[in-house]
């Protein structure tokens, strides 16, 4: 059973509290990019996509550290920041790893009681304001909790025995929400929870919420913006570029 941890109590004394790490996935290939290299090192209102995400994290003094899962060959990136480490396990999905890095940050030193706040790299809008929230939300939560949006828009199901998509049924939204990232859960919490899930291949894992579900445990929905949304797509880029661009404009007037 996954183990829960319960809050620090802020009369615990001189005792050093938890401390929050962010962990960035960033070896995956972006094959829907329609990209010829990684997403990830795409140039975006002149700098490179990652470096946009990188800048956010960093602007947080709370994180303890920022850890870039990268392939093993990779040496794409480097930064001034001694908060930043890149830890050359990336894995052959996703899952496997954000696991590989869990691992890498508790072997390194990381406590397991200490929180991890995992975030797609291609999530490169996000704000430092939206991090913060999200960690002031949870920091005294029993389990953890996600950035999301409640759906804004009519849900349909489509037929399964159609050759072309067409509408099987629509569905209620009331209660239904779209994951973003960050995720924060208990770096220990995480890494059990996805050790349960790596003898099946990580099916069914989708997020890191996902595999804190499956142990029978409910995160955290906190909302986040619209703005955070993941560079996947080819149009995306475009659309990334655009908000980049006006954000920079704002500030330098």
């Amino acid at each position: 059973m996954l183990h829960v941890y319960p809050p620090i109590s802020p009369a615990a004394g001189a005792q050093p509290g938890p401390r929050c790490h962010a962990l960035i996935p960033c070896a995956g290939s972006g094959s829907r990019s329609g990209r010829s290299g990684p997403k990830q090192y795409e140039l975006l209102a002149g700098r490179r996509l990652v470096d946009h995400t990188l800048a956010a994290f960093q602007a947080l003094p709370q994180l303890a550290s920022i850890a870039l899962v990268v392939a093993p060959d990779d040496d794409s990136l480097s930064g001034a920041d001694p908060r930043v480490q890149l830890l050359r396990v990336g894995g052959a999905s996703r899952a496997a790893s954000v696991h590989n890095g869990l691992r890498a940050l508790l072997q390194a030193g990381a406590d397991a009681r200490d929180w991890v706040l995992v975030h797609d790299a291609a999530r490169c809008l996000i704000l430092p304001q939206q991090i913060a929230a999200l960690i002031e939300a949870c920091r005294n939560d029993p389990v953890g909790g996600l950035l999301a949006l409640p759906l804004p828009d009519t849900l349909k199901a489509a037929q399964t025995d159609s050759d072309v998509p067409r509408v099987a049924a629509t569905l209620a939204r009331d209660d239904k929400w779209l994951a973003q990232t960050p995720q924060m859960f208990r770096l220990g919490a995480l890494e059990q929870a996805l050790a349960a899930a790596e003898a099946g291949g990580y099916a069914g894992i989708t997020d890191e919420a996902s595999a804190i579900e499956a142990c029978g445990l409910s995160p955290q929905l906190v909302r986040g913006s619209a703005q955070n949304f993941k560079v996947t797509y080819p149009e995306d880029f475009a659309l990334a570029e655009a908000l980049l661009r006006l954000r920079g404009a704002a500030a330098a007037g």
